[in-house]
């Protein structure tokens, strides 16, 4: 297993994180504690949730597989999404953000969060407001890190900039779709993250399964699989998206590599990448997940084909 520092920060990650957002939903809570313990044996040590995942089951299932097992990990939670009805049970508020940490705290079982974001930006709160509630859980010690999730370029680097203005803890650690079938962040989300020294943590670097190898242009989808249950994934399978998906097929085969070889080495090339985010639903694709992303060391040529097969959309 390879392991990165995030960002500028002294905070280090297995290149590979689990993605827990499966844990207490799709998959029940058995299947769910063998994804977590096929993880740690795996080497992962970045396990990434939010409470509102399950409405906290994934931080429950999380915490209870994590016994025992807590210094040798990286726990990252995130809070704003909404976790009931009302305006007092969501957003980042002075009150939400002591009330959501304490939450999750309980939850996960444990008296500090390695890594906490903001997993929506709160357009009714004061960032300022935001970051000095966070800044005063980090000095209690009840959170290490700090990080922003679904942020727009100059968002984060608005969030630098009021940090260092008023000397608050600074987000380390950004979190965003990433792929080889979605890369409009690179116009400017990823470039505000070099620019403030914030590591990038992509999720959906298989973009919800695209990427996997299972679907091929002009078929159907395998009634078993994620685009032919939801239609929310099903309609990210455009025409273009699954003709740029042949092309990228075709450049991994003639290298004798799978799809999921591709996907996940290329992810783990570029770098501002710090963790590469992975779910699963089942304990083998932990492993095949663990293996694809350090499978293939990609040269700059062939990087440079690959930019050449998928410019950014």
């Amino acid at each position: 297993m390879e392991y990165r520092h995030v960002g500028r920060s002294g905070l280090v990650t297995s290149l590979i994180g689990l993605g827990c957002n499966n844990l207490g939903a799709r998959l029940d809570e058995d299947t769910s504690r063998a994804v977590v313990a096929a993880a740690l044996d795996a080497g992962y040590t970045m396990f990434d949730t939010a409470d509102s995942y399950g409405l906290g089951a994934s931080e429950a299932i999380l915490g209870e597989g994590l016994e025992g097992r807590r210094d040798e990990v990286v726990i990252a939670t995130k809070f704003s999404s909404p976790m009931g009805e009302g305006p007092y049970r969501r957003g980042a508020s002075r009150t939400y953000i002591v009330q959501a940490c304490e939450a999750s705290l309980r939850r996960l079982r444990t008296d500090y969060i390695d890594l906490y974001y903001l997993h929506f930006p709160d357009p009714k709160t004061p960032l300022e407001e935001t970051l000095s509630a966070l800044d005063h859980l980090v000095t209690q010690g009840k959170v290490r890190y700090l990080g922003s999730s679904n942020f727009a370029g100059w968002q984060i680097t608005d969030a630098e900039h009021l940090a260092r203005a008023a000397g608050t803890s600074r987000f380390v650690a950004s979190q965003f779709e990433w792929n080889l079938v979605s890369r409009s962040a690179e116009a400017e989300v990823v470039p505000a993250c070099a620019h403030a020294g914030v590591g990038v943590i992509p999720f959906f670097p298989l973009a919800a399964g695209l990427l996997s190898g299972k679907y091929r242009a002009g078929e159907a989808f395998p009634s078993d699989s994620r685009l032919a249950k939801h239609p929310f994934f099903a309609k990210l399978a455009t025409d273009e998206r699954l003709e740029r998906i042949e092309v990228l097929r075709r450049f991994a085969e003639d290298r004798g590599r799978h799809l999921i070889d591709l996907a996940m080495s290329w992810m783990a090339a570029q770098p501002s990448v710090a963790c590469v985010l992975a779910g699963a639903s089942r304990p083998e694709q932990v492993r095949a997940n663990a293996d694809a992303v350090v499978a293939w060391q990609l040269s700059p040529e062939e990087l440079a084909a690959i930019d050449d097969a998928t410019q950014p959309a």
